[in-house]
Parts: structure tokens; C-alpha cells; sequence
């Protein structure tokens, strides 16, 4: 098996950015994944610690936002977000939210509770899991669920963190509880991604057009992927060797 696809997220359901390598730390989310993340007017969330994903914005309620995509200088921690219906944007998330939240409201239902204000969560990151968690994503699962929805699909929809291939389709449920070596670092497989209706949205166009949700429940079950936890950490770039311990 191989690592085919690296991908962060710095600001959660807000863009996305390819790697070609990270180096992943013991107990961590990946550097600068979900580090940032935008709380809408109606969220009940604390200051001082993780917060689960119905206090932000998300692809979920608002799918324009899963067109948006990212590039982060670490250095300056200055990110550039760019989206088919608006400007380019550069920002420091920390300091310039009184130019990011206008800059989405367009792309948020009206109906919906609108952005308010960012929150910033370091080595732990805004997950959808209460853990720090890296996702893992099978190409031969995403391919079955092409075939299943009969629809050719963007594997960004699943907003993944790792992508690997040369293992059969669904094969990563079974790894449950297991080790799995990615390059430089292992990860302990602790659970399946059930997914939501932010899928469904079309990661060019930010409309809904493929009704993925339908197409899992198709194996009787709504899951794609797999939550880990990094138990020793270690670098792991495009084309290193994925291995089931």
C-alpha cells in the first residue's frame, strides 16, 4: 500500500490544501490542521479548549464553503483562500477576522446562523472527533462509492487528511484498533468517519449535485474512512509505503 494524497485543512470546512509531505507528531492533529476555526452567532463554545463541529460554519449547512480552497505560510501563519465567486483573500486568521467574516457571509445560507468570530486550537485542532485525530481515506472505497452513486466524485469531498491505495475497498473498517506505518510514523486506527451532507456538495462549483449520503447507505451504512491517533510521530510524504502492523 501507498501513500497517494496529503492533505490539511488550516481553517476547519474552510479550504483545503495539498502536501507532499508533513511530519506528524505523537498525540497531535497534523500541523496546522483545523488550527483555526470560524464559530457562527448561534454557537455555545468556551475559549479555552476543543468544541464540537455544530458551534462552526461547515460545509454541512452552507456548501459553497467546500469550493473554498487554501494555501498557509507557516512562517508568518498567513493563509490565502481563494473561492470561483469571490476575491483572493489573505489573512492572519488570529488578527483579521474583520476582513474574513465578509468575505464568507456570502457563501453562508441566509437561513443559517452566520460567522461570528475565529477560535484558534493548537496541536489538538478543531477535529470532529473529541481526540486528536488524523483521517485516513482508501482510493479503492472512494472508487466504490463512485460506482455506487454512479457519478464520478472529487475525493475532497471527504475532506480526508491521508489518501493510500493497494488495499481493497472498505478494507480500512477491519483495521479498527490496529497500527498502521505511514512513512515515518504509526498511527493507532481507532474508529470509522461517518459522514454528513457536506459530501454532497461538488468541491469546484460548491453545489450539492451527488447525493453520497444515498450511495453509502446503499453497504447499510454512512461511513467512509477512518479516524487515527498518532502514537509515534515521524515524517510521511506522497509515495511512502503504508503498512498494517
Amino acid at each position: 500500500m501507498e501513500v497517494t494524497a496529503v492533505w490539511r485543512h488550516p481553517l476547519k470546512s474552510h479550504g483545503r490544501e495539498a502536501l507532499k509531505r508533513v511530519t506528524l507528531r505523537t498525540g497531535e492533529v497534523m500541523p496546522y490542521d483545523r488550527t483555526w476555526a470560524v464559530a457562527h452567532d448561534a454557537a455555545k463554545i468556551k475559549t479555552d479548549g476543543w468544541a464540537p463541529c455544530q458551534n462552526f460554519s461547515r460545509g454541512a449547512k452552507s456548501p459553497a464553503l467546500m469550493a473554498i480552497t487554501a494555501t498557509l505560510d507557516e512562517a508568518t501563519e498567513t493563509l490565502t483562500l481563494r473561492h470561483p465567486e469571490r476575491p483572493d483573500l489573505t489573512i492572519r486568521p488570529d488578527h483579521d477576522s474583520d476582513r474574513l467574516l465578509p468575505w464568507l457571509r456570502p457563501l453562508v445560507d441566509p437561513d443559517r446562523a452566520q460567522p461570528a468570530r475565529v477560535f484558534r486550537l493548537d496541536k489538538r485542532g478543531y477535529t470532529d472527533t473529541p481526540f486528536a485525530s488524523v483521517s485516513l481515506c482508501n482510493m479503492a472505497s472512494h472508487a466504490a462509492v463512485e460506482s455506487l452513486a454512479m457519478s464520478p466524485l472529487q475525493t475532497e469531498r471527504w475532506r480526508g487528511n491521508i489518501w493510500f491505495t493497494g488495499a481493497p475497498a472498505w478494507a480500512e473498517f477491519d483495521w479498527i484498533g490496529r497500527d498502521v506505518q505511514l512513512g515515518g510514523a504509526r498511527l493507532k486506527i481507532k474508529e470509522r468517519i461517518t459522514r454528513c451532507r457536506a459530501t454532497m456538495a461538488n468541491t469546484d462549483t460548491g453545489q450539492r449535485d451527488v447525493d453520497t449520503l444515498a450511495a453509502l447507505n446503499m453497504m447499510a451504512h454512512q461511513d467512509f474512512g477512518v479516524y487515527a491517533v498518532v502514537t509515534e510521530g515521524g515524517p510521511v510524504a506522497v509515495g511512502d509505503r503504508v503498512e498494517l502492523i
